[in-house]
């Protein structure tokens, strides 16, 4: 591994390791650390100890896994396979199914302006804005209809099946998002048009000058649109403006990676994924 991308890598393991931190509670097995969240929201994930000095072995994974079970969460595992490499054999000879997803981080220099992407408009959440809780509840319902459905090939669930995907908020986890964008830790944002409402969304975390892009989900009806890579464009200039330095994601699949390269990311590694494979379609 070369100086450079080692210096990315090391911060790209303290930002995941910092993200969940003040949600979540952290309990060491061997050399993972479960991050197990405190109150209601979306469960964390088990990933390697920022300063183990082992590898992670299997008893590890065991012992992981024996907890998640026992609190009722999914046994997830999440790492950096340049920095963690050995983890690999380790998740697979446990059965568990390894996504292997394009690691990419941002050029700067070849960021596109959004406008040439796609002709929708990309609106950025305001955490003031009487529309907030609607809003985020959209962002939601996008994703959940659009995640059944992986890939970029266009489909038939559209603005129907999205609002009846729509479901209230509770008000801890309402109060939490409204916190995260207010004190610049989060950007939400939508895409749509006037007549068929929200059509992609997805949002970024940031911890200091590190931040990923996550979620970034366009409805199958609404696909080859541009609409994925101008959210995502638009997400990427609003993180360099607030004095980001290193703006990274995970794609699903080399397919939806090429999406991204036309917004200015290129590959440096591959993030791993992990789950049962009983749970894999």
């Amino acid at each position: 591994m070369d100086p450079l991308h080692k210096n990315v890598f090391d911060r790209l393991e303290r930002f995941y390791d910092a993200v969940p931190r003040d949600v979540a509670a952290a309990e060491e097995h061997g050399s993972l650390v479960l991050f197990v969240r405190e109150g209601a929201g979306w469960p964390f994930y088990a990933r390697p100890r920022i300063d183990a000095s082992e590898p992670p072995s299997l008893a590890d994974v065991a012992s992981v896994r024996e907890r998640q079970r026992k609190l009722g969460l999914p046994e997830a595992f999440e790492w950096v396979h340049e920095t963690t490499p050995e983890l690999l054999a380790v998740a697979r000879s446990a059965g568990l199914h390894v996504l292997e997803a394009p690691l990419m981080v941002l050029d700067p220099s070849a960021l596109p302006d959004p406008a040439t992407l796609s002709d929708a408009a990309v609106r950025v959440l305001s955490a003031d804005s009487p529309d907030f809780a609607a809003d985020v509840a959209a962002r939601r319902a996008v994703a959940a209809v659009s995640f059944a459905a992986p890939g970029t090939a266009p489909g038939e669930a559209g603005p129907a099946e999205r609002d009846a995907a729509v479901t209230e908020l509770e008000l801890a986890a309402l109060d939490e998002e409204r916190a995260r964008i207010a004190d610049g830790r989060r950007i939400s944002a939508l895409v749509g048009t006037p007549t068929e409402g929200a059509l992609a969304s997805g949002m970024a975390m940031r911890v200091d000058d590190v931040a990923e892009i996550a979620g970034v989900a366009t409805l199958p009806s609404a696909r080859r649109r541009g609409l994925g890579a101008a959210l995502t464009a638009t997400l990427a200039r609003e993180l360099l403006a607030a004095g980001t330095e290193l703006v990274f994601l995970s794609a699903g699949s080399d397919e939806i990676a090429r999406v991204y390269l036309r917004v200015g990311f290129r590959r440096i590694g591959t993030a791993c994924i992990a789950e049962p494979a009983a749970l894999i379609p």
